[in-house]
């Protein structure tokens, strides 16, 4: 494993991030895949093993219960200063008022709920998920920045925006002495390369770090087009991301990895890895393959001729992820 800054600060990261979306208790979420507490711990050890310290979370995945099953997991199997504890705030936790957003009353009262589940004091980077267009961004900007003082969070980030968005962000808390995002946690992956318009340039140009959800496009590049998992069967957000052209990528995919004589996965993880200014892709994973397949992409160096077959068949696309 590689370790690498997360953008412009000092904090040394896998290159590898560990998505925990699929670790949740059964029923106790929007999702039929996810995993048990005892498969989800099995996944968790292995990313140990293997080198990765960068583990992912939200409040909301699976009702909480990812939070509570990563915490009890990292707490029994890690050392706490030795990884790096992600999670996120934004989506409705409650029904009624102030369930969800970024208003400082949902901020304040989500992170103490987030500690509480995950079992320690602190997080290492606390991210809003979405941008919340009901809530003034100096009041969002100035609850995270306490959230920090606080000694809650070591660092903040942010999540699928417009472009002009993040910077309204980023000005506010500038001009004011707050603290500011340091990592973007965005749609990228060969399938979905709009974020090359506007997006990567400014995290480039502002010292962002970026973590990529979705690297492998809903499972999208790591297996013929056709082909149908329970996973997409049932993920109405997934189908609403791409698009039937996207299938001539897909195979591009195939061609390059069948030249290279590697999985599927390892060659679309391995191209975002060469891309500026992508820190650490975000990988779901469910298989225990799935992680050794993301940990080989590190190591993997792609020719420009591959780079240019995978990239060439790109169309432009609709915003989509926000």
């Amino acid at each position: 494993m590689q370790y690498v800054k997360l953008g412009s600060t000092g904090l040394e990261v896998s290159r590898i991030c560990l998505g925990c979306m699929s670790f949740g208790l059964p029923g106790s979420g929007a999702h039929t895949w996810t995993l048990d507490e005892d498969a989800s711990r099995s996944l968790i050890r292995r990313a140990l093993d293997a080198g990765i310290t960068f583990f992912d979370t939200a409040n909301a995945y699976s009702g909480g219960t990812s939070e509570e099953i990563v915490g009890r997991a990292l707490g029994e199997y890690a050392r706490r200063d030795e990884i790096v504890l992600a999670t996120k705030v934004y989506a409705p936790m409650r029904p009624g008022p102030n369930g969800a957003g970024l208003s400082r009353k949902a901020i304040m009262t989500e992170i103490d709920h987030s500690l509480r589940r995950l079992g320690t004091d602190y997080v290492d980077l606390y991210q809003i998920h979405r941008f919340d267009p009901t809530t003034p961004v100096e009041e969002t900007m100035e609850a995270l920045h306490d959230v920090v003082k606080a000694g809650k969070a070591r660092y903040i980030g942010a999540s699928s925006m417009y472009a002009w968005q993040f910077s309204k962000t980023q000005y506010t808390a500038r001009v004011n002495g707050w603290t500011r995002f340091v990592s973007m946690q965005n749609h990228y992956n060969l399938l979905y390369r709009e974020e090359e318009r506007e997006m990567l340039p400014l995290c480039t140009d502002q010292g962002v770090g970026v973590m990529p959800w979705s690297p492998l496009a809903r499972g999208r590049l790591t297996r013929d087009w056709d082909e149908a998992t329970e996973r997409s069967r049932s993920d109405e957000f997934g189908r609403k991301l791409y698009e039937e052209g996207d299938r001539e990528i897909v195979e591009a995919v195939a061609a390059v990895a069948a030249e290279r004589g590697l999985p599927r996965a390892q060659v679309a993880l391995a191209w975002l890895l060469h891309q500026d200014p992508v820190t650490a892709p975000i990988v779901g994973v469910t298989k225990p393959h799935h992680i050794d397949d993301a940990v080989a992409a590190v190591e993997i160096r792609l020719a420009g001729k591959e780079i240019e077959a995978l990239q060439q068949p790109y169309r432009p696309h609709g915003i989509s992820g926000h």
